[in-house]
């Protein structure tokens, strides 16, 4: 490991002692924490250090600036506890998606339910108007022309605009790096049989974004459940024992924002990962689909920009963002898995749809894209902070929630032995969905656990559909 991982040791050692803090009341919601001198000069470290450690605390959502007054911590009800580090077992297990699953998807777009079940953005959230112009002004002007296959990597004007933004967050990326999908969860597929073949072991997060279980089962791949923190994400002990003790293929893991415990790393962890996967020789599979709604003031890097070289395929979309309906998604790659990557996708769905790449390109292109994040991010931080102080007031007592700083889901935890599978049932009769928790693993986990979506904003309809919800998962145990 580098020596300058040094610093960003104490930056992140100062970050948890703040949190601590506000964990245990010391510095309630509203009130000012110490400023960057007087916590540096406190903690014998630098302001550097210490403006750092302040920028990831931002980043998680602990605290906020305010202009010429300092720092404060966030008016998150932090009085409830965040769930417990998950414990699944330390054994490659076969993928079976339970049934659950499929009714969740079948009624997830139901718009005569309350929308708290997949992790979709409201269309009145999305850009609609001005990608819909650029679309409609792509095939008007150009709908003959491109009315053809592209090649195999995707057209190249969005390609460009992709590894334009990718620049942003350090990550150098030339369009030849790039490869178009349809969609993340192609992204995915494509990078597993890049670096996997049926029977092999991959390491996930536990729990993890059900589409990932779906396409491990469809590949005849091995799931090796991690312990992961809701805070600070894959235990780095359990990562480097599974890679010791069995043969592993490769390691899939949210870069900022996971799905659905919300957690996001710190560089320095982020390192950390990289140097332990790098001794092992396993690529990591890395998605970054939640990156860019962050509620900080900087986007956390992704693994592939903090390590030039290094064997990470990024996968990422517009689909939590800007275009769910577009399903337009890319994979990053330099040359050792790319040729790999091509041959995967041509096998698979040969190119994507024109029409809909150009509009994004344009759409990126014109600049209105940052805009509308900002306007989201507003949104959905905004929407995460009503429902938990919602689940609070009407979840029972002992109930743990997720903290996370960026995205639109939460994690919950229940205090009593609930089967939300059960809970899922009786909601859908109330007009009610959400993913509950056994979705997200494969080896059966969390039936007390269930995921929240705050894609659709807050509403009377959302505050009155958690708060019904939460009444009816008293009345099981």
């Amino acid at each position: 490991m580098p020596t300058t991982d040094a610093a960003a040791f104490r930056y992140e050692a100062l970050a948890e002692f703040i949190t601590g803090l506000i964990r245990r009341g010391t510095l309630p919601p509203g009130t000012r924490v110490p400023s960057l001198r007087e916590i540096s000069r406190q903690r014998r470290t630098s302001v550097t250090t210490a403006l750092q450690a302040y920028r990831l605390l931002e980043d998680r959502g602990l605290i906020e600036a305010r202009p010429q007054s300092g720092f404060y911590v966030a008016q998150t009800p932090h009085a409830i506890a965040a769930p417990a580090k998950t414990r699944p077992p330390a054994r490659p297990t076969e993928v079976a998606v339970p049934a659950v699953m499929l009714k969740l998807l079948e009624h997830a777009s139901d718009p005569k339910l309350v929308p708290l079940g997949c992790a979709i953005p409201s269309p009145q959230l999305l850009a609609s108007g001005g990608l819909d112009r650029c679309l409609a002004r792509a095939a008007r002007v150009h709908g003959v022309k491109h009315n053809i296959y592209t090649p195999p990597r995707g057209d190249l004007s969005l390609r460009r605009e992709i590894a334009r933004r990718a620049l942003r967050v350090g990550h150098a990326l030339g369009p030849d790096d790039l490869l178009v999908t349809c969609g993340c969860t192609e992204a995915l597929s494509l990078a597993l049989r890049a670096v996997a073949r049926p029977g092999d072991t991959v390491a996930v997060e536990s729990p993890t974004y059900f589409g990932l279980l779906q396409v491990l089962q469809a590949q005849g791949l091995k799931a090796l459940e991690l312990p992961t923190d809701a805070q600070s994400g894959v235990d780095l002990a359990a990562l480097d024992a599974a890679c010791r003790v069995h043969t592993v293929s490769a390691c899939v893991l949210a870069s900022s924002f996971h799905n659905p415990l919300g957690c996001t790393m710190g560089e320095a962890k982020k390192l950390q990962v990289l140097a332990l996967l790098a001794k092992h020789r396993v690529p990591l599979i890395e998605d970054d689909i939640y990156g860019d709604i962050g509620f900080g003031t900087e986007r956390p890097r992704p693994f592939a920009a903090l390590v030039p070289r290094g064997q990470t395929i990024y996968c990422s979309s517009f689909s939590k963002t800007l275009a769910p309906g577009y399903r337009v998604g890319w994979v990053a790659a330099d040359e050792r898995f790319m040729p790999r990557l091509i041959e995967a996708k041509v096998a698979s769905t040969l190119c994507g749809p024109v029409l809909p790449q150009l509009a994004l390109a344009s759409f990126l292109a014109s600049g209105g894209y940052d805009h509308h994040l900002r306007r989201m991010r507003r949104v959905f931080q905004d929407t995460l902070h009503r429902m938990v102080v919602a689940i609070d007031q009407s979840f029972p007592p002992g109930t743990k929630v997720s903290q996370p700083a960026g995205g639109f889901v939460l994690w919950l935890e229940l205090p009593k032995p609930v089967d939300t599978r059960r809970l899922f049932v009786q909601a859908l009769e109330q007009g009610i969905c959400f993913a509950p928790g056994v979705v997200f693993s494969a080896s059966g986990r969390y039936e007390r656990c269930l995921r929240l979506s705050g894609g659709y904003g807050w509403s009377p309809r959302l505050d009155k559909g958690v708060r019904a919800l939460g009444r009816l998962a008293a009345t099981l145990g």
